[in-house]
């Protein structure tokens, strides 16, 4: 079998955040899709209510229907995985984020299916070895914790499966950095800073961030690459739609910015003063905290993405905006 363009894609954590404003896009586009996820989730979440999901499959099912269906697909765009960076069940994360993801690549790679992947940016743990997306250098990251090493395993595992030979015909892991937008609220604790200060400062007129815990970095100057969500989508649809032939690439802006920038957008976005209160890191997370990220982004550049990003203030004010409509 081979991927059949007129057939479906096949999209897992179509119930998530990224996952459900990548459907909507599909929905706008006329690309017919497969949604997988828990379903509960599709009616658990508001925020995805209005989203005409059409066929759900549930995740656990998943694998054995491929194997009994053997449906036609244009290809899997894999978006589930446990997201929670604070996850220390190293077992479930070995399950859903390695296993699983390499169970679907498998199966790619057997029906001739292009396979697109969120890896993360998580996997360059404290950026001593750069930000640089160069494939040779992947086998030396040291992610900070048990979430980012399920993610940087099976980069290279999929790297060692290409070159045995067993790769899909086009193939595209993406090492996404911080991506807000709307659709996150039950991310709950590992929703964007942006979503938690807008409701911190609608409870209480104030945000708190994190102090921070190194001499050489001021507090709230902890940085980060915060991409929006339709930037996300539209490299995803580039992926598939060029294809890229293969390779692991960096998705943000290629700018870091500050969390003090953020929330003075996210201020600014309401029309509110900025209040600020700095606390502690909790102890459990102080030795896992990443200061600095900023994706290197020629590589993806290179390969023919040249489309802006999104200005962090115009992707905060489209987001706020979206949220105070309900």
């Amino acid at each position: 079998m081979a991927a059949d363009p007129g057939a479906p894609l096949l999209v897992t954590g179509a119930a998530g955040f990224i996952g459900a404003r990548f459907v909507e896009s599909c929905l706008l586009l006329g690309i017919p899709f497969l949604a997988v996820d828990r379903p509960d989730h599709f009616v658990l979440r508001k925020e995805h209510r209005q989203i005409a999901f059409g066929e759900v499959i549930d995740r656990e099912r998943l694998l054995d229907w491929l194997e009994a269906e053997r449906p036609a697909l244009r290809g899997i765009v894999h978006l589930g995985a446990c997201t929670d960076t604070t996850q220390m069940d190293i077992a479930y994360l070995e399950r859903m984020n390695l296993g699983y993801t390499q169970a679907l690549w498998r199966f790619a790679s057997r029906e001739g299916l292009p396979f697109v992947y969120a890896s993360s940016a998580a996997t360059y743990g404290d950026g001593s070895q750069g930000y640089g997306d160069d494939e040779a250098r992947i086998p030396l990251l040291r992610p900070l914790n048990p979430y980012g090493e399920s993610k940087q395993r099976f980069d290279v595992w999929a790297l060692g499966e290409e070159a045995r030979g067993q790769q899909p015909p086009a193939w595209s892991g993406f090492k996404f950095f911080n991506v807000y937008g709307y659709g996150e609220r039950h991310k709950r604790k590992m929703s964007s800073v942006v979503l938690q200060g807008f409701d911190q400062i609608q409870r209480s007129g104030e945000v708190r961030l994190f102090r921070s815990h190194r001499a050489d970095i001021a507090d709230g100057q902890q940085t980060r690459d915060f991409v929006h969500v339709s930037d996300v989508v539209e490299v995803l649809h580039f992926a598939l739609g060029r294809p890229l032939r293969r390779g692991i690439y960096n998705l943000g802006t290629g700018h870091g910015r500050t969390f003090l920038d953020l929330v003075g957008a996210t201020f600014s976005a309401l029309g509110a003063p900025p209040r600020i209160a700095f606390i502690d890191t909790p102890l459990g997370l102080r030795e896992r905290y990443q200061y600095f990220t900023e994706a290197r982004m020629e590589k993806l550049r290179a390969a023919g993405y040249l489309r802006a990003f999104t200005p962090l203030e115009e992707g905060v004010r489209e987001y706020v905006q979206r949220l105070l409509r309900g």
